[in-house]
């Protein structure tokens, strides 16, 4: 009988991976009018213009519901460096440059603005959570002017895997594996592993306990 049931659930487990799968398939179809433009300028400006995949990028933020949510992990899966078809990207949320790097299983709510980010596998994103591309992206020039975007200026922030970041936070730096940032905090100096901090600036609260797979 328990043998049954597991089978059956097994079934059942396998017959959903299935669906999500076709359903990935679809999407990307879909979508692929909006990718083949964004490779094009990825092609002919070697990297550099993003003008095409930010009007894409808005597009596709805007598109509600589960087909929304499907599409816009389709379409950043493929036009970022890298992105999991096993993640969830919430309706609003905008990814800035195609050179972030999205690891399966990460959720990322609404609204929230990526820059350039390397987001580590099971980490959650918070609402309205901007993770900007460090802090190296402006630099005074000798005419007393901060100098405009360049892509050779963009460091990626790395968000390591399993890391917490709050609602509305504001992330300028690395956070290390296992951390918690409360919601609203303003993180510009890197963060170690294991720990929840909160504030602007950030202060530690207090250790966390990683449980050590056996």
């Amino acid at each position: 009988m328990i043998e049954a049931i597991a089978e059956e659930r097994k079934r059942t487990v396998n017959g959903r991976q299935m669906v999500k799968k076709m359903m990935i398939a679809l999407s990307q179809l879909i979508v692929m009018p909006l990718v083949v433009p964004c490779k094009l300028e990825e092609w002919l400006s070697e990297g550099k213009a993003e003008t095409v995949f930010g009007f894409s990028a808005q597009l596709v933020a805007m598109l509600p519901g589960m087909p929304g949510a499907f599409l816009r992990k389709a379409f950043y899966s493929l036009t970022l460096k890298s992105c999991s078809t096993d993640c969830h990207i919430g309706f609003g949320t905008l990814f800035a440059h195609r050179s972030s790097v999205i690891e399966q299983h990460v959720y990322i709510g609404t609204y929230a603005i990526i820059g350039s980010a390397h987001i580590g596998e099971y980490s959650l994103i918070g609402s309205r959570a901007s993770i900007i591309s460090r802090q190296t992206l402006h630099t005074m020039g000798s005419d007393g002017r901060w100098t405009s975007y360049s892509s050779d200026a963009v460091v990626p922030t790395t968000i390591a895997k399993n890391v917490w970041v709050g609602e509305g936070c504001t992330i300028a730096a690395d956070i290390g594996e296992g951390s918690q940032i409360s919601s609203g905090s303003v993180v510009t100096t890197d963060i170690k592993p294991g720990i929840l901090v909160g504030g602007n600036p950030p202060r530690f609260i207090k250790n966390i306990d990683i449980p050590v797979a056996s």
